[in-house]
This record gives C-alpha cells, sequence and structure tokens, in this order.
C-alpha cells in the first residue's frame, strides 16, 4: 500500500488521480511531480515499487505544501483576518459567504437550513 504524506493512495487507480487524494494537490501539480520522480501517469498504484513512491513522497516534500501544514496555514489566514477586523474576516465570523455571492436568496451552503420566521399571534 502506498502511503504518501499521511494518506493512503487507492490502490486500483491511476497514480495521477490517486494522488489528488492529497489536500494540496490538484491534478496540475501531479504533473510536475510525476515528472519530477520520473514514473509514468497511467501507472497503477499497486504497481508502483518502494523506489518510485519514495522519489514521489521526496519531491512533494521538499516543493509543496500539502496536508496538515496547509490546513494549518488557511486556517491561520483565516483567523487573521477575523483578528484585524477586515470585512472578509467578518463575513468568516459570522458565517456568510465571503467571496461576494448574493444572500438574499441562495448561499444555503454558508447560511445553513432556513429558519423560518413566522408571525405572532395576538
Amino acid at each position: 500500500m502506498a502511503r504518501i504524506a499521511g494518506i493512503d493512495l487507492p490502490r486500483e487507480k491511476r497514480v495521477d488521480i490517486g494522488l489528488t487524494r492529497i489536500y494540496g494537490i490538484g491534478r496540475n501539480v501531479v504533473a510536475d511531480v510525476l515528472q519530477k520522480a520520473e514514473v509514468k501517469p497511467e501507472t497503477r498504484v499497486k504497481d508502483l515499487t518502494d523506489q518510485e513512491v519514495s522519489r514521489i513522497a521526496s519531491v512533494i516534500q521538499k516543493e509543496y505544501v500539502v496536508e496538515g501544514d496547509l490546513r494549518r496555514q488557511v486556517q491561520m489566514n483565516i483567523k487573521r483576518l477575523m483578528d484585524i477586523g477586515s470585512y472578509r474576516g467578518l463575513r468568516h465570523r459570522r458565517g456568510l459567504p465571503v467571496r461576494g455571492q448574493r444572500t438574499h436568496t441562495n448561499a444555503r451552503t454558508r447560511k445553513g437550513p432556513r429558519r423560518t420566521v413566522g408571525a405572532k399571534k395576538k
């Protein structure tokens, strides 16, 4: 089983698809990593040798911020925005869309399920 950056890669998938399971690595980065590690993208994860796995892992470790470090970095950036009181930080704090989307309708992913405000009887 190939384990890179603390993630078990799916055995039956091709290497170029399997590596995208690592947080912070997408298709473009995978192509670059495999070229530097001299591994063919169409190889299945189960067919990788230990040497190829170690070459891939070393390239990723040297050149990219992934998984826990990247998640921590993103959270620190959000915390910084909230601490300085920027507009984006306030939107994060209130749980509203951050990038200018409309909230009159939609935005249900950020706002959560609807809370009906009903009229009171007298």
